[in-house]
């Protein structure tokens, strides 16, 4: 399969493209620095992105996006705009512009996370968002023709960023562990629902 992996160069989608290489998938790694690139905030950036890339199998977005860890008090119009803009609006402008570039029986894997089921203090942003991504998945799979799917991976805190911030990084997946993931996502029939890493399914 073609696959596009957009924030390849972050975590989890250096630890994605491994894996799906060693499957066997052809792997096109892509983020704003690379050629071809992407702002997922741009929808016009996203519109020359599909122009220069052609038709493909899947589109996997890995990229943690901008958010904003903020108390109620402290949150601003605009950090919630910024959130809203770049993690939310930008998957969904993904789909919409790419629905005319996966083929048929292709699949549009989505990245949230497990803050909408469990969520930290200073994450009431990024549960919404990643809320509204599990939302939009559920019903865009209604309208999906040609066998086309699509999920959301919500993966929990990812042991090397844990680690990378200063806490214990026991408690969570590697992100080696967290791509297993995606790729049951790939290569499985579901569609229309949320996909989490096994051991760390929310009760």
């Amino acid at each position: 399969m073609k696959v596009v992996i957009i924030g390849a160069t972050g975590t989890i989608g250096k630890a994605v493209a491994t894996l799906l290489n060693e499957k066997g998938h052809e792997v096109v790694q892509v983020s704003r620095h690379t050629q071809p690139s992407v702002d997922i905030t741009d929808p016009t950036s996203i519109g020359a992105f599909y122009t220069t890339i052609g038709e493909i199998d899947a589109i996997i977005y890995t990229a943690a996006g901008t958010v904003s860890y903020s108390t109620i008090s402290e949150l601003t119009d605009e950090g919630i705009h910024l959130d809203i803009n770049s993690k939310l609006l930008g998957q969904v402008n993904l789909v919409r512009q790419g629905l005319s570039k996966v083929r048929p029986g292709g699949v549009f894997i989505l990245t949230g996370g497990i803050f909408f089921y469990k969520p930290w203090p200073k994450a009431s942003v990024i549960a919404m968002v990643n809320g509204g991504l599990e939302g939009f998945v559920r019903g865009a799979a209604l309208d999906l023709q040609d066998g086309r799917r699509i999920v959301v991976v919500h993966p929990p805190a990812v042991r090397e960023w844990a680690i990378q911030m200063g806490m214990d990084g026991e408690p969570w997946p590697s992100a080696a562990t967290v791509a297993e993931t995606y790729l049951m996502a790939l290569e499985s029939k579901i569609t229309g629902q949320p996909v989490f890493v096994e051991g760390y399914r929310p009760s």
